[in-house]
């Protein structure tokens, strides 16, 4: 059975909570300067528009997620571990979500396997059995699963560089012990769901309908074979009346370290109803 979200423009804040049952309302954030900017689409820019293509070739690696929200002066932050095979374009992350105020653990983790087109979670709760998963056909998401699941899919998140443009050369930074370049632009969904691979394009295309803008800021740290070690997105949409932002950020080390992605079997996914 495929678990259908319910499509409401604007509502994607509210299904992110829906779906994880984090409990938050409207936010913002923001950006800072740069130098050397390069936005012609060469030089800087090249590199930027080729990572997904570089972490194809490199097969595999781990991955750790973080997705913060704003609300007021509180911030929720859901956090996650694990890997992801970019020729198979399959990962699976052990999602964290936030504590309560008392400090109590609200949810179990969440498992959460990233495929072309789908997301499947274990441990959802909202009436679903422990031991079931629960399936979402991200192509019906107005968010096409970039924030929903309280982690970006990281070859999708590389598959947004395609559109990049503005690229600004921020510099040299250390970042795990290793010298990586950090470039700053802005990229646009719609024109992301054009040229990315086929596997990305529908759910790319509904995430062009469900945001508030188009218009993603981004900052991107490379690796000197043009690996994606690490990349930040600032997404908008309106929620309430109101404009949410949403920093998703990804980062990917131990490149080559293999990574196995089983899915459930039919009779594993869970086909009742599932509370709000």
């Amino acid at each position: 059975m495929v678990v259908q979200q319910h499509r409401r423009r604007g509502g994607t804040f509210a299904a992110l909570a829906a779906v994880l049952g984090v409990v938050a309302t409207s936010g913002c954030s923001g950006g800072g300067g740069a130098v050397a900017d390069d936005g012609r689409g060469g030089g800087h820019s090249d590199e930027v528009l080729r990572a997904a293509d570089v972490l194809v070739g490199a097969g595999s690696s781990k991955a750790r997620t973080s997705m913060e929200m704003a609300t007021g002066g509180t911030r929720v932050t859901i956090r996650g571990e694990g890997g992801y095979d970019f020729q198979r374009r399959m990962g699976q992350l052990t999602v964290v979500l936030p504590k309560d105020p008392a400090g109590a653990e609200q949810h179990r983790p969440i498992t959460e396997l990233l495929t072309p087109g789908a997301l499947y979670m274990k441990n959802r709760g909202a009436g679903v059995p422990a031991d079931k998963w629960v399936r979402v056909d991200t192509t019906t998401l107005e968010d096409g699963n970039l924030v929903t699941g309280g982690a970006t899919d990281p070859l999708a998140a590389a598959e947004l560089l395609r559109s990049a443009r503005g690229v600004t050369y921020v510099g040299e930074e250390k970042l795990a012990g290793r010298t990586v370049r950090h470039y700053r632009g802005i990229t646009d969904i719609a024109r992301a769901a054009q040229v990315a691979e086929p596997h990305a394009r529908a759910s790319l295309a509904a995430a062009a309908k469900g945001f508030a803008t188009d218009t993603v800021p981004f900052d991107a740290y490379l690796d000197d074979e043009g690996r994606l070690r690490k990349v930040r997105h600032r997404f908008t949409f309106t929620n309430g009346g109101g404009t949410v932002a949403v920093t998703s950020t990804t980062l990917l080390y131990d490149f080559g370290t293999p990574v196995s992605v089983r899915l459930p079997d039919e009779r594993d996914i869970y086909a009742g109803r599932i509370r709000a």
